[in-house]
């Protein structure tokens, strides 16, 4: 039980509970609008719909996920990835770089989250084969100032997709999507050939990166309370 139940009558419980779920779903659905604006926008070429539903992704994700009693790390790491996504919105080289920084403490965030939980030998031999090729073929293509954050944050980026199988299936398909995401926006700085509309399928994939590990990281510290009740 949290400080705040703990301090809430008893009889005032179930009407808080219906209160904040009433509250996360207003906030999901308005993160579902969101995402359907910018998406929308990215696929038209309308550039100031997504410069103006960009920002607004993961606050709203953010609030929906307090509203759960999200862990601290959660909302950090979600807050981080939002100042990625700011410094992204600017064409530019020390832009890109601070974005990736701050993509980065999101991924230590998340790593601290994980834990210690058990993930499968195999997969993280499959991430590492897929670190070392990615890094090894984009190297010669990547600008040589760049090569070596890129290479970092690579590294980081893998660890915590391999790392987030340990909250189950649906956070670690949300890992695999961010790896995939940030894998296409460096194929692009690489300037190797781009599928039709490349930034929608980069928002695509990152998004649901974000709320897949978010909803997953909510569900394993739901399940995992209920554990410590039962004990």
């Amino acid at each position: 039980m949290s400080d705040t139940d703990s301090r809430t009558p008893s009889w005032a419980r179930p009407a808080a509970a219906a209160a904040d779920g009433a509250a996360g779903r207003i906030l999901l659905a308005a993160f579902a609008v969101a995402t359907a604006v910018d998406l929308g926008s990215l696929l038209a070429g309308w550039h100031l719909g997504h410069v103006l539903a960009k920002p607004l992704l993961m606050p709203l994700l953010v609030a929906y996920v307090i509203t759960r009693k999200a862990p601290r790390l959660l909302i950090a790491a979600l807050l981080f990835g939002w100042g990625g996504d700011l410094a992204l919105l600017f064409d530019a080289d020390p832009a890109f770089l601070i974005g990736m920084g701050s993509f980065a403490a999101g991924h230590v965030c998340y790593l601290v989250l994980f834990g210690r939980g058990r993930t499968h030998p195999a997969l993280g031999g499959a991430y590492a084969l897929a670190l070392v090729g990615t890094v090894a073929l984009l190297w010669p293509d990547l600008p040589p100032d760049l090569r070596i954050p890129v290479a970092g944050y690579s590294l980081l980026l893998t660890a915590m997709a391999y790392r987030s199988s340990a909250l189950g299936l649906r956070a670690g398909l949300g890992g695999a999507l961010f790896l995939l995401s940030d894998t296409l926006i460096a194929t692009g700085v690489a300037d190797w050939p781009q599928p039709p509309r490349p930034d929608f399928w980069i928002m695509t994939t990152y998004v649901a990166a974000q709320y897949l590990l978010a909803t997953g990281a909510l569900a394993r510290g739901q399940a995992y309370g209920r554990e410590v009740l039962q004990d």
